[in-house]
């Protein structure tokens, strides 16, 4: 197993010491609104939804009116073998993804998240087609993006808004785009829960884009 793939598992460890054995997930669902720009869950009933790069806490917990719930991340296998009665109670399916293709077929997902996920890819303009090749014409895209960082082992991906430009949203008819500073560690989202969002271009931030796959 890599570097990149045993601090990963390292760090969903952490996180279920700290959570004292089960994940806590309540977080998702008002950040994933928010994304999204929907009231409430109503917006994914019947619908296939999914996350890549979920991570092992159950982050479609929430979207229980939703046809199929799908975690995508490429350590799903790990997270079952090792978190496995905390996958088992989330109600969700986790999909093993490689670093080359997610495993589904094409044109089957109608709203699919990322969140701070894309830029722990080997290869991003890869994974960026992938993500645009599942997703239903007129499917929905709601992606988070941590802009400017520099690469490192578990995230060896330096993100811009033109490479994501490039990549991803010239493929997908973006509906909203918003960029904002980081707010403080464990509440870095909270700047697009109120209003004006601040960035300064070149800087390190936090993109959201809301889009959809033309018809």
């Amino acid at each position: 197993m890599t570097i990149k793939y045993n601090a990963e598992l390292a760090f969903w460890r952490s996180r279920l010491e700290i959570n004292q054995g089960v994940f806590y997930n309540g977080h998702y669902e008002r950040i994933m609104l928010a994304m999204a720009q929907e009231p409430d869950a109503e917006f994914v009933r019947g619908k296939v939804v999914a996350d890549f790069g979920c991570g092992p806490r159950g982050s479609l917990v929430w979207a229980s009116t939703a046809a199929l719930r799908i975690g995508i991340d490429v350590l799903a296998d790990c997270y079952a073998d090792e978190f496995t009665d905390n996958i088992l109670s989330h109600g969700m399916i986790y999909l093993k993804s490689t670093e080359q293709v997610i495993p589904l077929p094409s044109a089957m997902v109608d709203i699919l998240f990322t969140m701070n996920a894309i830029d722990h890819v080997d290869h991003f303009e890869k994974m960026c087609a992938e993500i645009v090749r599942v997703l239903k014409p007129g499917g929905a895209f709601n992606g988070s993006f941590n802009l400017e960082e520099p690469a490192s082992a578990t995230e060896p991906q330096h993100l811009t808004e033109k490479r994501i430009k490039e990549a991803l949203l010239d493929h997908l008819k973006i509906q909203c785009y918003r960029v904002s500073n980081s707010g403080p560690i464990g509440h870095e989202y909270e700047p697009f829960f109120t209003d004006p969002l601040t960035y300064e271009p070149g800087q390190p931030g936090i993109l959201w884009v809301r889009a959809r796959k033309p018809a």
